[in-house]
């Protein structure tokens, strides 16, 4: 069955600059906002644009993040016509090629986009937070009669030079593109998200014989601005974040506290879904003191939270406190403990009298199944 648009999530990235917390399950997979994980909002903004197939390219550490999409219930997504398919580096009679590049993850699963045969296929980043309809930004493409539209945001002009920056004309065409400059012209960031006449990148990819298309940010877009093919900009003034950093990763968190955050998780029209398991109701101690937090399903508190996250089973035991931190799953956190700007991986474990205290400039960090203070 033809399709307009698929979306093909981009999910194979490492993420080194969050250290532990990447150790051994991929970026995209890494939890936020007590319930959901980074790639939840990629995942639920497709569903949300009636985007019913989603390729999920992964390649690093991908065990945690296949079990969480599996065939993409959770969103919707399942059925005759529609579904989630993750997409793996495979062996062929070219031999075993890992996804040297984003392009390069493309054109190693050109045989499932073929099947679905889009007219339009959308490419998304999975670690990145935000709420957008890319049907809106399909009928710009189309408005615009686009060979590509790349998604960008105002930044800062001071942080630009961190960005893969877009110079543009008063219509919104690409005229120029910068990776990182120095100094840039003008405050469009690229998002990372592209929507592509199939039939052209296709074509431009097949035609590659030296191999030189393996990114899209370095050669394919300077390769249709050379090619003067229609490229245009789609501004986006939402929220969006870039979870790249364990600064960064915090920061964001404590938004989500936020109880006007611009990403309004509980607009009923809007959903962000996850695959959640099933836990108990959560259980605050008499003598426990719970204020501006979020707390999942399956907690016991009897200790003292403020400002903080907690996901699902989480035990905070009698005389902890727990100030500006996010808490993963199943943590356990001793009587007496005092935890203050952190981020404690899945399952780990905080000993009676432990202390676990970062800045607001040096999150501490502590890594899943770690264990703190104690016989280890």
């Amino acid at each position: 069955m033809k399709k307009e648009m698929i979306a093909m999530i981009l999910a194979g990235g490492q993420g080194t600059r969050l250290g532990k917390l990447t150790a051994h399950i991929a970026k995209p997979a890494v939890p936020f906002g007590g319930r959901y994980r980074i790639i939840d909002f990629a995942m639920s903004n497709c569903a949300n644009s009636d985007i019913d197939n989603v390729g999920v390219i992964t390649q690093y550490q991908p065990l945690s993040l296949n079990e969480h999409i599996g065939s993409g219930k959770a969103w919707g997504m399942e059925g005759r016509y529609g579904g989630a398919t993750i997409l793996q580096p495979y062996s062929s009679s070219k031999g075993t090629q890992f996804f040297a590049g984003t392009a390069h993850a493309i054109v190693q699963n050109i045989d499932y986009i073929d099947q679905l045969n889009p007219e339009y296929i959308l490419i998304l980043s999975g670690d990145h937070i935000y709420k957008m309809n890319y049907q809106k930004m399909l009928e710009f493409h189309k408005a615009n009669n686009a060979s590509l539209t790349v998604a960008v945001i105002p930044v800062p002009l001071e942080e630009a030079s961190r960005f893969g920056i877009m110079n543009t004309d008063s219509d919104s065409r690409i005229i120029e593109f910068e990776e990182k400059p120095k100094e840039p012209k003008s405050n469009l960031a690229s998002m990372g998200i592209y929507i592509f006449d199939w039939k052209k990148l296709r074509q431009l990819l097949l035609n590659d014989e030296q191999g030189e298309m393996e990114d899209f940010g370095k050669n394919v877009i300077p390769q249709y601005l050379i090619n003067h093919e229609n490229v245009f900009a789609y501004r986006f003034n939402g929220y969006w974040k870039d979870v790249g950093t364990i600064e960064s990763l915090w920061e964001a968190n404590m938004e989500f506290l936020e109880e006007n955050h611009e990403l309004n998780i509980r607009d009923r029209e809007w959903r962000i879904f996850s695959n959640n398991i099933n836990a108990l109701p959560h259980f605050i101690g008499e003598h426990a003191k719970v204020k501006n937090a979020m707390i999942s399903d399956g907690c016991i508190i009897e200790g003292n939270v403020n400002h903080s996250i907690l996901s699902n089973n989480v035990t905070i035991s009698e005389g902890a406190t727990v100030n500006n931190s996010l808490i993963m799953g199943n943590v356990k956190i001793g009587k007496n403990v005092v935890i203050d700007y952190a981020i404690i991986g899945e399952n780990a474990v905080i000993s009676d009298n432990a202390r676990v205290v970062g800045t607001q400039s040096n999150i501490a960090v502590i890594g899943y199944d770690e264990k703190i203070g104690g016989l280890n």
